[in-house]
């Protein structure tokens, strides 16, 4: 036989360094073992129990900067009067914030107050609060018992109704903006249709409504997946024990599913509570607290009041903890039920 010739590889040929390893892998196993051979060396000298600090350091310095000093601060800036921003150039006032911001003729009338904002700021507070929760919570309820049935894209409709929770605040309140505004599509639609403009974003009414809806879309998938797993948690045999007793489906809602989903419906409760005492950016963006102060709630008052207008920092700072005792007790409040959860 012949001499045969072997094909050639069309492989280039790759440039080695050491022991048949390519040029960055040599590179990448040569930084990882420095970094190996620096942390032997440290483990050495502090022990293995010591290196479990030195690996959650970071995340206490990131926690101790970002969020327990400026904690500390608000807390000194809430008993200190003055406009200065240094503590030292700030006398003590005691409580004389917090009584300022409650200060008023009477408490049902807001503008009898000396911080007649701030009370009409806690009220749109609790007015959105109770009704957002309450359409929140409903509206995650049948969502979570619609998409846990067997039909058709069930998984794509579950991906549907959590792609706003993925959204920016910011990029729904604009969104919605755009829809909402004089000459968006809705009102679009309307004149198209022979009807008239509807003043969405300058009236009390739509304005405050439009605030909650939008609210409510936006995060209401969130809460739906937590109610979908406790769904999804039920057994079966339970069911099927009604079914065999014919049981209704409004009978097996009521008395089995119901029941056993309200230990998940009142962390949600809670949950959502926490999150809507706390609402700033879709509304700030949205509507600006206006028209007027329609849609002024607590924290657009704090960021006012502190930073924009008048720079009072201890009337800030005091409203600021007013609101956190208020999370202090949901918080607390969720805890317990999680404890009491658990036991069940």
């Amino acid at each position: 036989m012949g001499s045969q010739t072997l094909p050639k590889s069309d492989e280039t040929p790759r440039r080695t360094s050491g022991a048949g390893r390519t040029w960055w892998e040599s590179s990448y196993y040569g930084v990882i073992g420095f970094i190996d051979s620096g942390f032997s060396r440290l483990q050495k000298l502090i022990g293995i129990k010591g290196m479990a600090y030195v690996f959650v350091l970071p995340n206490l310095l990131i926690f101790g900067i970002f969020i327990l000093l400026p904690m500390l601060l608000n807390f000194a800036y809430a008993f200190t009067g003055g406009n200065r921003l240094l503590l030292q150039n700030r006398p003590a006032v005691g409580t004389q914030n917090i009584e300022q911001l409650f200060q008023c003729e009477d408490l049902l009338d807001y503008t009898s107050c000396r911080e007649d904002k701030f009370i009409r700021a806690i009220g749109n507070t609790t007015w959105f609060v109770t009704s957002q929760v309450t359409l929140m919570v409903g509206v995650s309820l049948i969502t979570s018992l619609l998409l846990n049935r067997q039909i058709a894209g069930r998984a794509f409709f579950r991906s549907v109704f959590f792609y706003p929770v993925l959204l920016s605040p910011i990029v729904v309140a604009l969104l919605w903006s755009w829809i909402l505004r004089e000459n968006g599509i809705i009102n679009a639609w309307l004149v198209g249709v022979g009807l008239e403009r509807i003043p969405f974003l300058t009236t009390n009414f739509w304005a405050r409504t439009w605030v909650v809806l939008i609210s409510v879309w936006s995060q209401m998938g969130f809460y739906t997946l937590i109610l979908l797993a406790g769904l999804q948690a039920i057994p079966s045999d339970l069911y099927e024990a009604a079914d065999i007793d014919g049981a209704s489906n409004w009978n097996k809602f009521w008395s089995l599913t119901l029941p056993l989903l309200m230990p998940t419906m009142l962390v949600v409760l809670v949950l959502s509570l926490i999150r809507a005492v706390q609402v700033f950016d879709i509304v700030f963006a949205f509507t600006d607290g206006g028209p007027g102060t329609a849609t002024l709630f607590i924290v657009q008052y704090i960021y006012d009041v502190g930073f924009t207008t008048s720079q009072r920092l201890g009337i800030a700072a005091s409203a600021s903890l007013v609101m956190a005792s208020v999370l202090i007790v949901f918080t607390l409040a969720q805890i317990g039920l999680r404890a009491r959860s658990g036991e069940l």
